[in-house]
């Protein structure tokens, strides 16, 4: 009985039960050299747990500000009239054309509380506009709570005589206040 042609060939033997498997003796070897090997990896690739303990010690957890979102508001105040991603990005760019057609701003911002409780933090939005000079932005403030640790998203809308007095938006500059200290800051490009 002959196999296919694509199956013979020097690594497999032409006789049917005649395939030649590795002796237990070379597989203990081989085992007992690979746990050795990785018994000497390990030492050098996991931190000890003396280390982990005073890392967690002295890394006071901060809270930070992972993305931040500028969207225009038509004059119904919505900035999607769909769901999708695809469609906001779209309605985006037609109130990015038509001035006339937006009634403001609403910034939309993640971020994450420290660990632990409840926390209260006040956000800061320093906002540089065509119409504000960098001497005097617009400045809004508002506050954001968490019950979680998990991320949170806050919304802080710009509407009225602020947005009026803004112009076309530059540049901004977000940061979460403990205390009025700064606990996290996000700027955008050409701030």
């Amino acid at each position: 009985m002959r196999h296919p042609p694509s199956l013979e060939g020097p690594h497999l033997a032409t006789q049917p039960g005649s395939l030649r498997l590795p002796s237990a003796a070379s597989r203990r070897t081989w085992l007992r050299r690979a746990a050795l090997s990785l018994a000497g990896l390990l030492p050098a690739i996991a931190p000890s747990a003396e280390a982990q303990t005073a890392a967690a010690r002295t890394s006071r957890p901060e809270p930070r500000l992972l993305k931040v979102l500028p969207h225009f508001l038509d004059l119904d105040g919505r900035h999607t009239v769909n769901p999708s991603l695809f469609d906001r990005d779209a309605y985006q760019a037609e109130l990015r054309l038509h001035p006339e057609r937006r009634s403001g701003m609403r910034f939309d911002i993640l971020w994450r509380p420290p660990r632990g409780g409840p926390y209260a933090f006040d956000l800061s939005l320093e906002l540089r506009g065509s119409l504000a000079p960098a001497a005097a932005p617009v400045i809004l403030s508002a506050r954001a709570t968490s019950r979680a640790r998990f991320t949170q998203w806050t919304r802080v809308p710009l509407v009225g005589p602020d947005y009026a007095a803004l112009g076309e938006l530059l540049s901004w500059r977000i940061r979460l206040l403990r205390d009025d200290q700064p606990v996290a800051e996000m700027t955008s490009f050409l701030w």
